[in-house]
């Protein structure tokens, strides 16, 4: 049973494009299916998570981290009584905009776009599943329901209005701004409870599995993460019970202790928040004012201590920067090549491109080009392009499963 709050697929808004009821799968399994079988979705699997994808297979990736994201999603609404489907097809589709080489792909091509209306990962996205994914006869795109655009618009919050994060003040990203012109994605309104679920679950994520990872890098030790909250005690509380234990278990036995942390703490917020609010519809979610999922607020200052250690340790470690610099090269040096002779993109893409009318448009499909890469595609193609490579990257070491 559905709680009243949540998502009820006999209540979605629908299609862009109507289309024929399934007569086995509800509005939102759809949506999911057809996010799994696109080929935006596929690409992920070469896509850096934090790093880069030549440097180790045991490293998460974009996909493996929406999967992950996807799972704790589907806990959490579960619990909850809220949609586990549509929480799932949001987590599962929160990363399709993604560049290759992560967050550091983005802000190299978001610096190139900026005079031709930005780049962000979320817009591109929206843009995906609404245009760019060209494979069904009545329409471009995925045609997702309204719940599912509105989840990848706004899982993070509002985007306009008093209740906007600040630090998107500005015009909307164009590839945004086009699909909520041509369906109103009430984009001043927060987004529904499976949405801030699905946002939640990519930060229990990234915070469980980036310790993993940086540990596994060698950029960290378990030494280190003993003098920090929520990972100490975790680790204290497994050499109580388990004194002795073999590194790698010691490992995974901590930090999945971090993880339930993380999840059981959500959920207690959630409960609480719901039982004090007490919502009747999906729409008394909306329009709260303020997220009904979220951390509690100790927690959410011991996890600031954890990211601000992560931050510095892991994400801007100069071996980490090291990388960072020789990729955004290679994403500089794409966007100029294929700008300076847009012939060089696909057969496939030219129609399109000798449509455009401008700079602004041929810009935009180039992004839209190289936004789609691999890490392995776009250093392939920068090789050949531009005679560059990638030679002498560090390599993180790789340690058995």
């Amino acid at each position: 049973m559905l709680a009243p709050f949540a998502c009820l697929p006999e209540g979605s808004r629908g299609r862009l494009h109507a289309e024929r009821m399934s007569s086995f799968r509800s509005p939102f399994q759809r949506d999911r299916d057809r996010i799994i079988h696109s080929s935006a979705f596929r690409r992920l699997k070469h896509k850096t998570q934090v790093f880069v994808e030549h440097e180790g297979d045991y490293y998460r990736t974009r996909l493996t981290h929406s999967i992950e994201v996807a799972q704790v999603a589907r806990t959490i609404s579960g619990v909850l009584g809220l949609n586990t489907d549509l929480a799932e097809a949001i987590a599962l589709a929160h990363d399709l905009g993604h560049t290759p080489f992560g967050h550091t792909g983005e802000d190299a091509l978001g610096a190139l776009m900026e005079p031709f209306g930005g780049f962000d990962h979320n817009a591109q996205a929206l843009r995906i599943v609404s245009r760019l994914e060209q494979h069904y006869a009545d329409f471009d795109g995925l045609n997702l329901t309204w719940e599912s655009l509105e989840g990848i618009a706004k899982h993070n919050g509002p985007v306009t209005g008093p209740n906007a994060d600040k630090k998107h003040d500005g015009p909307l990203p164009y590839a945004l701004a086009e699909v909520n012109a041509a369906w109103d994605l009430e984009l001043h309104t927060h987004a529904s409870a499976e949405a801030q679920v699905a946002a939640i679950a990519d930060d229990v994520a990234y915070s469980h599995h980036d310790l993993h990872d940086g540990l596994r890098s060698g950029l960290f030790t378990e030494d280190d993460l003993m003098a920090l909250p929520v990972t100490g005690p975790a680790f204290a509380e497994v050499d109580a019970l388990y004194p002795g234990l073999e590194k790698m278990r010691r490992r995974h036995e901590a930090l999945r202790r971090v993880f339930g942390r993380m999840v059981e703490d959500v959920i207690a917020v959630a409960k609480n928040r719901l039982d004090a609010a007490q919502p009747k519809s999906v729409d008394d979610i909306r329009l709260m004012g303020t997220t009904v999922i979220r951390f509690s607020k100790p927690l959410y200052q011991e996890l600031k201590v954890i990211r601000s250690f992560l931050f510095h340790r892991m994400y801007r470690a100069p071996s980490v920067m090291e990388v960072r610099a020789k990729v955004t090269l290679v994403v500089q040096d794409l966007f100029a090549a294929y700008m300076a002779d847009p012939t060089l993109l696909p057969d496939g893409w030219q129609a399109e491109l000798r449509a455009a009318q401008g700079q602004v448009e041929v810009a935009r499909r180039v992004a839209d080009y190289v936004a789609g890469m691999t890490d392995r595609f776009a250093i392939q193609e920068h090789a050949r392009l531009c005679g560059g490579g990638l030679a002498g990257l560090p390599r993180g070491p790789e340690f058995p499963a």
